[in-house]
């Protein structure tokens, strides 16, 4: 397997400059102009070193500041611009308070105490989980979610099998396999809910602000992606728990002890913890009433990105103990923010803007203008369903960074609404159910054991299918309703 990934990365190493030599002097200036041509070779390119990964992601997202300038496409400026694009910063503010949360163990608090909530059954332990999973997975990074529950599940799974005998009980199988799928799906499902859950959500709102100059709030993002959880949790609770992975176990003995002995061991809330619960809930406040505080004030003065920066700032400015220098969160916290992420946001967005300026985004609208009416419920269960097939196999953020742009002129062909498509897509992107490669969090689970390649092919198959209906219904009501 390794070597077969090894080979991948090495032709694709090759294959992705040869690309862009090759489109460069292959096509001609005529319906192409000279810019769209650069920037058609350039995201040939940088697709084929995102989908075979390679070189590291956010490197292959630099090469846009690199080409842009020398070809002739944009100046240095120009090209640099995306890189210090507000949208990045709102997701650096979230990031900063994700790592405020993360180091004062206050996500695993949150976690233990929803799933002592939900009962010590099977299905009642899975149900725990996947609430609390999605709930911080909404906050924080998707991969850190699945990270921080598989130990947790691994114990309550380790304890069933000491009670019942893994060889003895058909139904720890079942209930272990349901259980790992179900985290790794339920991060996945979480990040869908807020613009920082996912870095595909706040690609997809810096598009529009960049294209459109709409301003794609928290709140109005919440009133969609909360009812887009809540379905696609509700379908894949009762796709593992009905249909496919039906445990049938009691309340498990010594579960509702262990649980209770993880949560003790956290201790009583510290200050430290209720100082950052206060920050995070202070920065959710101004986020959700943005709109109704600046109509207060009379000017727009609140923003989602001046907001998260200054939750975010607030972390190193509050201390813990002042007399000691010590706060929230210190500089050498930062390392562990995912700094690549930010510069695939901006060469995204470099890209993004390269094909606006050279006409490509133009040149597809008028394509699509020129073909006969298409029903809008259709057109967004047809770019749903691709979006969902291809995040299988590529990265969800480089998926959005290159389709979203094309949707917006399939949306300016048609006379639409561009959220109406793109936000449709972008829920699309997050449902990479089927395989351990498709996202970080089912290889997470994956490594835990308890999950075969058919279980996990099989289970998403039948996910996807779930959410590729709730997706439209939500795209052709409260979509078109709030936008």
């Amino acid at each position: 397997m390794n070597d077969l990934l090894s080979k991948t990365k090495l032709v694709g190493l090759f294959l992705g400059p040869l690309l862009f030599i090759i489109i460069l002097n292959t096509l001609e200036p005529g319906t192409l102009s000279e810019k769209s041509i650069v920037v058609l070779a350039l995201g040939a390119w940088m697709v084929t070193w995102w989908a075979t990964e390679a070189m590291p992601i956010p490197i292959s997202a630099l090469l846009p500041m690199i080409v842009f300038p020398l070809m002739g496409v944009s100046s240095v400026r120009e090209a640099s611009a995306p890189y210090g694009d507000p949208v990045i910063f709102l997701f650096m503010g979230g990031f900063i308070l994700a790592l405020g949360l993360e180091r004062h163990n206050l996500h695993q608090r949150i976690a233990l105490s929803l799933i002592r909530l939900t009962g010590t059954s099977g299905n009642g332990i899975i149900l725990g989980f996947m609430l609390s999973t999605a709930l911080i997975s909404m906050w924080i990074s998707n991969t850190a979610t699945a990270i921080m529950m598989l130990p947790i599940a691994a114990s309550v799974t380790t304890l069933l099998a000491t009670e019942m005998g893994k060889q003895d009980d058909p139904r720890f199988k079942k209930f272990a396999t349901g259980l790992m799928l179900a985290i790794a799906y339920a991060a996945s499902i979480g990040g869908m809910a807020t613009i920082i859950g996912t870095p595909p959500n706040v690609v997809m709102v810096g598009y529009m602000k960049r294209f459109y100059d709409l301003d794609v709030s928290f709140t109005s993002w919440m009133i969609v992606g909360i009812p887009m959880m809540t379905f696609a949790l509700v379908a894949c609770y009762l796709l593992i728990t009905r249909v496919l992975f039906v445990n049938k176990l009691p309340s498990i003995e010594g579960s509702r002890e262990l649980i209770q002995r993880k949560y003790q061991e956290l201790g009583r809330l510290k200050k430290e913890e209720k100082l950052v619960l206060t920050v995070f809930s202070i920065t959710c406040f101004f986020w959700i009433f943005r709109q109704n505080l600046n109509g207060l004030l009379g000017k727009n003065l609140l923003d989602d990105t001046t907001i998260a920066m200054a939750g975010g700032v607030l972390m190193f400015l509050i201390p813990i103990d002042f007399k000691k220098q010590k706060f929230l969160l210190e500089w050498g916290d930062m390392k562990e923010l995912p700094w690549g992420i930010l510069l695939l946001f901006g060469g995204g967005l470099c890209l993004a803007d390269g094909m606006e300026k050279s006409g490509l985004v133009q040149m597809v609208g008028t394509y699509f203008s020129s073909q006969k009416d298409v029903d809008p419920a259709l057109l967004i269960f047809t770019l749903t369903a691709i979006s969902m097939g291809l995040t299988e196999l590529m990265s969800n953020v480089a998926l959005i960074t290159i389709f979203v742009p094309v949707v917006f002129g399939i949306a300016d062909g048609f006379q639409i609404n561009p959220i109406w498509l793109a936000m449709p897509v972008t829920f699309a992107a997050s449902c990479a159910f089927m395989m351990p490669i498709s996202t970080p969090p089912n290889a997470v689970l994956f490594a835990s054991g308890y999950i075969r390649m058919t279980d996990m092919i099989k289970t998403g198959f039948f996910l996807n299918l779930a959410c590729l209906v709730i997706i439209t219904i939500l795209g052709i009501t409260v979509v078109q309703w709030i936008f």
